[in-house]
């Protein structure tokens, strides 16, 4: 009787080996990396920002609003937090400035746009990037004077840096610092001190 029972079990125990080996084995899910955000591409945005100049050693100082767009293109080395790009932007400028000389009238100074062209280097963490920008940059002055105009446009350079945060993976906002110095004309100097912001759209090319 024992030896009938131990043969009973012992054949359970194989046919429920075997029903087990018949089983389909599950494949263990595979993980998928999320891949990181990229800087690479290039992009097209507006911006308005706040501007207050020198001109002629300070004895007019334009300020006033700027807004205008700029495009450009980054590219972030592989594995890298390292961006460099390359942009250049225009702005219509609302600064003026105008001294007067009571009944012999006054000597009005109108900054009418400024734009530049620069090189960028940047450090990128994920969808943040701090950046440092320079390059070549140009402004055009109008002067009147007792109803007399005439106007300038200067080149010089320019040197700044800032903030981008990229909203979504085609939306990125900037905050920026920038200084200028546009060089002299007819012996006339003329510096700018500006903040901007701005917001771009950008494309994964």
């Amino acid at each position: 009787m024992r030896n009938l029972f131990v043969g009973v079990a012992a054949a359970a125990l194989l046919s429920t080996g075997a029903m087990a080996a018949d089983l389909p084995m599950e494949a263990a899910p595979a993980i998928v990396a999320v891949p990181s955000f990229s800087w690479t591409g290039g992009y097209v945005g507006v911006q308005a920002g706040y501007g207050k100049d020198r001109l002629g050693g300070g004895a007019f100082k334009p300020k006033g609003a700027l807004i205008g767009g700029y495009a450009g293109y980054n590219f972030q080395f592989d594995n890298s937090p390292i961006v460099i790009g390359a942009e250049t932007d225009f702005n219509w400028s609302d600064q003026d400035d105008k001294i007067s000389f009571g009944p012999l009238g006054s000597v009005k100074a109108d900054v009418k746009w400024a734009g530049a062209t620069r090189g960028r280097v940047g450090l990128a963490f994920d969808r943040f990037l701090a950046y440092g920008a320079a390059g070549v940059a140009y402004s055009r002055v109008k002067g009147n004077a007792a109803g007399i105009t005439s106007s300038r446009t200067f080149t010089g350079w320019t040197a700044g840096g800032g903030l981008e945060y990229a909203f979504t993976d085609s939306v990125v906002g900037r905050a920026e610092y920038r200084y200028s110095d546009y060089g002299r004309r007819n012996g006339v100097k003329l510096t700018e001190n500006r903040v901007m912001g701005g917001l771009a759209i950008k494309f994964g090319w």
